[in-house]
């Protein structure tokens, strides 16, 4: 089966223009990426990596990966992706001790807290970015280059026209995905996993409830899509960019990476195999992807391929709402199935052998898999000649057992391939290297000397070794250079190849076979030992410098701040006892705020002895930076108190255009003490907690935090914020180039309603993104006075989804129950309950995450 091993083969190290970076969650996973041409490896340790249900490495693993990796040119990045408690930050600081000292190259990080932990005792070990960390915009990159990062691994949804803005504006590197599974929300926003079932994908833990079904429906509980989609409306096709690397190359991308920690080494072994071979076509200056690169890439997995949002926004045409899994390749139609020999009749559109899985998707029942263990070639005629054969190629009609009914016009995937496994598997169970590196072998003896042998690899590195034995004159079979070749070129499970060999042989010599073997030997382990210098740091790690005793201002007491994006709602905030408003941003209502709402927003405000935080949207793309920088320098003279920030490019701008004081927002993670004194630093004045931490977290924050602390206690939690758009896509006909705007025309609500019929509201702001809102209303009304008691600066009602009365009574009721100085009894238990209403969840303020 040619498959481009002669690519793989090549000597891959001197095309380092642009990195293949290749996942392993495996030892397999691992060597698959190595010898199918990989120039980079990302993997995790056993702790603080985004994909905790993959095997990853122990410390024994990791150390022996990065051997083998620098043997062959290969970098290691390590994730260390998840958001950190206060409690596991010992251990995180011995891991990151441990990282630097067993040479890993990098690694990627999503809280500001590990990055500022990671400064403070491995100050040379090179900081990533993570996708997780939510980086969509020049805005971001520039921060996070200040901050000493020296590459950034974007949103997958920047287009491939920002991708080469930022680059060409930047002095890091840029790291894209380019092929592999997509989330439907921006990573490191998604709280849907969480909220729903406790397994947050912040902690690596996702349970991807984006891959179950849900229907669309409107306030009244209409299916409006019926039968013209499928169920699964959060479930994107996944991300395929062979084609578009000539683009990616030219605009500057440092690192390609494939998504797939969690995929087998034979997935790892084919993807990187493939876009191996059409990255060494473009720079051989002719560029291309074969058919067999399509075919193996969409066999080994796919639920349809899609660019994501390089090219454009695709609507319905990026989501696999058929089918949440692998479809693999179409096999077929039923054209019978023989009830009584168990068996189906197919003509087949692709080659089918014996052990290949075949999936049915059936008009009744949904699914059925069948392994083919027994394969029928039918030959048409007179008679129909059924011959039994192992493998049939394309356009022949065979039959083979089935054990469930299938019917005529069902079709048929083949989503496992026995012979491209069996293929695949030889990148990593052979236990000899398939992708070698060359080698040139000199040797020389002499009677009355020790024989040299000199091993120069494709890299100009060196190893010696020299026989104990010294030369003696031959009685019977001198060495010749025959003999010579023959022990020298085994190499066995070296890395190395022999490419040419020198032999300086004096007149008559002997040497014994074994003495020369272990001269070999010894050569090629210290080569191997010049080829692993290159990778020493001569580096230290640090001590951590000790905790900054808390400077207290003196406790304030405790306020209510109202998060709104209406004037009528800022005004009945203020008149129902708001201390702060937050004011704009994103607007729930799909409508435009104007410079002149938020200067109006600050005067209602501030003649109601109230503060107020101009909100920021938590996404804003290149081509909206500069209006968002003419908005900073806007606002800044209507006087707000503070700007609300969500990400770290927004802090940044915020910094660059005002002199204004600036306040985090809870999806600006803060997880951990360290986060917060990185943000102190940073200028950051307040912020918000994540709604991941529990009340015992909380405690802790509270003693340790420089700055302000609030907390969301009441509204439907943002599950998630995504570029796409459910009711744009399947009803506003956004693949056709446009949409007709279904959420503002309608006149409709919008839900998602899962499987046990909890409806999900759906809000589009005024940019087109689709925020997702939990069912139910987080509400900690029973517990204001406990919050109060720790020392919460600020209660802080998400009422953006409330209306003018809802927002009224909930800021009025907390304002009662806040004041308490006791538990509630059971009387006033009852009366909360009552006014809390229906449907309300605690969040994770008892549970906690995993």
């Amino acid at each position: 089966m040619n498959n481009g091993v002669i690519s793989v083969i090549m000597n891959m190290e001197d095309r380092n223009l642009v990195e293949l970076l290749a996942p392993a969650g495996s030892r397999e996973a691992l060597t698959a990426a190595i010898e199918s041409g990989a120039n980079a490896v990302y993997l995790a340790g056993n702790m603080f990596g985004a994909r905790a249900y993959a095997d990853n490495f122990d410390e024994d693993g990791l150390r022996e990966a990065i051997r083998t990796a620098h043997l062959r040119n290969v970098l290691i990045n390590v994730t260390v992706n998840t958001i950190i408690d206060d409690q596991e930050l010992p251990a995180l600081e011995k891991y990151l001790r441990f990282l630097y000292e067993a040479g890993a190259d990098a690694i990627l990080v999503q809280d500001l807290g590990v990055a500022r932990l990671a400064r403070e005792v491995v100050p040379e070990l090179p900081l990533h970015a993570s996708t997780q960390m939510t980086v969509h915009n020049l805005d971001g990159v520039l921060a996070l280059q200040e901050l000493g990062f020296s590459r950034v691994v974007l949103s997958r949804e920047v287009s491939l026209e920002n991708i080469r803005h930022i680059i060409d504006n930047c002095n890091v590197e840029i790291e894209v995905f380019v092929h592999g599974a997509l989330c439907v929300c921006y990573s490191g926003q998604c709280l849907m996993s969480s909220l729903i079932g406790g397994r947050s994908g912040n902690r690596g833990r996702c349970a991807q409830p984006c891959r179950l079904p849900y229907t669309l429906v409107d306030g009244e509980d209409n299916n409006l899509l019926g039968d013209t989609a499928g169920k699964y409306l959060l479930s994107p096709r996944d991300m395929n960019t062979i084609e578009l690397l000539p683009q990616l190359i030219e605009a500057g991308v440092a690192s390609l990476k494939i998504e797939g920690r969690m995929k087998r080494p034979e997935y790892v072994a084919i993807v990187v195999n493939n876009y191996r071979q059409a990255i060494d076509s473009y720079y051989d200056g002719a560029f291309q992807v074969t058919e067999k690169n399509r075919h193996d890439l969409s066999q080994i997995f796919n639920r349809d391929f899609t660019t994501a949002y390089l090219e454009k926004k695709q609507g319905r045409n990026m989501m696999s709402d058929k089918r949440p899994n692998n479809r693999g390749i179409m096999l077929g139609r039923v054209l019978e199935y023989d009830r009584s020999s168990g068996e189906a009749i197919l003509k087949l559109a692709d080659r089918l052998s014996e052990g290949d899985q075949v999936d049915f998707w059936v008009k009744v029942g949904g699914r059925v898999t069948a392994t083919v263990r027994e394969l029928k070639l039918i030959k048409e005629g007179k008679n129909r000649n059924v011959v039994p054969v192992k493998c049939a190629e394309a356009g022949n009609m065979v039959c083979f057992p089935v054990d469930s009914p299938v019917y005529a016009h069902d079709r048929a995937f083949k989503v496992y391939d026995q012979e491209l496994m069996d293929w695949a598997k030889g990148f990593y169970n052979t236990g000899a290297p398939v992708r070698r590196v060359p080698v040139d072998i000199e040797v020389t003896a002499a009677v009355g000397e020790p024989l040299v042998i000199t091993i120069t690899d494709a890299d100009g590195n060196k190893g010696n070794g020299t026989t104990a034995f010294i030369g003696q004159e031959a009685i019977k079979r001198p060495l010749n250079e025959d003999t010579i070749k023959k022990q020298v070129s085994r190499l066995g499970t070296s890395i190395f190849e022999l490419r040419g060999l020198t032999c300086r042989l004096g007149d008559n010599v002997m040497v014994p076979i074994s003495e020369i073997n272990e001269a070999r030997r010894a050569a090629v382990e210290n080569v191997e030992k010049m080829r692993l210098e290159a990778f020493s740091r001569k580096g230290r790690v640090l001590s951590v410098p000790p905790k900054a005793k808390k400077i207290s201002a003196g406790k304030a007491p405790t306020g209510i701040t109202a998060v709104v994006d209406r004037l009528e709602m800022v005004q009945t905030a203020l008149s129902a006892g708001a201390d702060w408003i937050v004011y704009g941003g994103d607007s729930y209502a799909h409508e435009a705020i104007t410079p002149i709402q938020y200067e109006k927003a600050a005067y209602m405000a501030h003649k109601a002895g109230a503060s107020i935080a101009f909100n920021t949207s938590r996404i804003i793309r290149d081509q909206e930076l500069p209006a968002f920088h003419k908005w900073l320098r806007t606002v800044a003279d209507y006087g707000p108190d503070a700007i609300n920030v969500h990400n770290i490019g927004s802090l940044s701008a915020v910094k660059k255009y005002t002199s204004l004081p600036v306040h985090t927002d809870y999806s600006f993670i803060v997880y951990n003490h360290k986060t917060l004194e990185y943000l102190e630093e940073l200028g950051v004045e307040a912020a918000t907690l994540s709604p991941e931490l529990n009340m015992g977290q909380i405690g802790e924050l509270l003693g340790e935090s420089p700055i302000p602390l609030s907390c969301i206690v009441d509204g439907n939690l943002e599950l998630m914020v995504s570029e796409y758009c459910v009711t744009g896509s399947f009803i506003g006909g956004l693949h056709t180039g446009s949409c007709s705007a279904p959420c503002v025309n309608s006149g409709k609500q919008f839900f998602l309603k899962d499987r046990k019929d909890v409806k999900f509201p759906l809000v589009m702001d005024q940019h087109c993104h689709m925020h997702v809102l939990n069912g139910n209303r987080l509400s900690m009304l029973p517990h204001a006075m406990k919050l109060r008691e720790m020392g919460i600066s600020q209660l802080r009602i998400e009422g953006r989804y409330m209306n003018n009365g809802q927002l009224k009574k909930t800021i009025e009721n907390y304002r009662r129950y806040m004041k308490y100085d006791r538990d509630l009894t059971e009387a006033e238990k009852t009366a909360a309950t009552a006014a809390e209403g229906p449907g309300i969840t605690r969040g994770h303020y008892f549970r906690g995450v995993l």
